[in-house]
């Protein structure tokens, strides 16, 4: 197994941890978090310490995972993102085992599936993103890099989310919508 360690110790944790164990393809190592969260645990997995220790963590084995969520800004999960990528960090790319993604899609690296979602031929979905629970992401849909796709959302086929962009909860998006980078979409709305 490989090793992962996790940035950011709060609610999505949780739910990647979950993820992540059902997988069975990583070993989680450890999670960044505050530094005053030390020595603490989330679901069992210990708290390293803050930020500033990843690069004592480098080694071609070890992979990582941003771990906080993402609403209003994806500032904190894409500084994150930069930073580690700079450091020479590698990220995983972790699929649930209870979704579905087509072996025509693309989900690039450090990005998340969660469990029962579906990513269908001919989708793309970039880096450092959050495929939440039971979202459906359609053919030939694109979501650019750093977008949070929540819960029960649907991307209809052709839809184009730039980076950045959220998507909330029970959304339906129609076939062929562009959202704009950086966009932030309400729950429980038909968007066109």
């Amino acid at each position: 197994m490989k090793n992962i360690f996790l940035v950011g110790g709060g609610g999505h944790c949780v739910s990647c941890i979950d993820v992540i164990l059902a997988e069975g393809k990583y070993q989680i190592r450890g999670i960044f978090d505050l530094p005053d969260r030390r020595g603490t645990t989330v679901l069992g997995v210990p708290i390293l310490g803050g930020d500033e220790l990843i690069e004592e963590y480098l080694a071609d084995e070890n992979y990582f995972l941003v771990t906080v969520g993402q609403i209003r800004s994806p500032n904190t999960r894409m500084d994150i993102f930069e930073n580690v990528k700079k450091k020479g960090g590698i990220f995983a790319t972790v699929i649930s085992p209870r979704a579905y993604v087509s072996p025509f899609a693309t989900i690039k690296e450090g990005s998340i599936v969660m469990h029962d979602a579906l990513v269908n031929a001919n989708a793309f979905v970039g880096f450092n993103c959050i495929i939440n629970t039971k979202a459906l992401i359609e053919h030939d849909a694109e979501v650019q890099s750093h977008c949070h796709i929540s819960t029960a959302s649907v991307i209809n086929g052709g839809c184009r989310i730039e980076e950045g962009a959220f998507v909330g909860s029970n959304s339906v998006l129609k076939e062929g919508l562009v959202v704009p980078k950086r966009a932030v979409l309400k729950a429980g709305e038909f968007h066109r």
